[in-house]
């Protein structure tokens, strides 16, 4: 039983310290001053990854049907292509 919760404990560590790191990494790009199309996929890309990797690891979708993991991948792409759609047309 112990080695279940340490070996949760160290994969909830990892995860968190890959989304610090994107943090860090969006911040840096912001600090960089990266503007136009490429950077705003890029920082979208990240918090797309983000969010999911939340739902999967801290919300523990991982564990349930394909169904509700599907719905919340599908919620991030909708929500994430239309975040896009509406930057892209607006340099139009």
């Amino acid at each position: 039983m112990k080695q279940i919760n340490s070996q949760s404990n160290i994969s909830a560590t990892v995860i968190w310290l890959i989304l610090v790191a994107l943090t860090l990494a969006t911040w840096r790009i912001g600090e960089a001053g990266m503007v136009g199309k490429s950077a705003m996929l890029l920082l979208l890309f990240i918090a797309m990854i983000k969010s999911q990797m939340v739902a999967n690891y801290f919300m523990a979708l991982r564990h349930t049907r394909l169904i509700w993991r599907g719905i919340m991948f599908g919620y991030f792409v909708i929500v994430g292509g239309l975040i896009a759609l509406a930057y892209l047309r607006s340099l139009a």
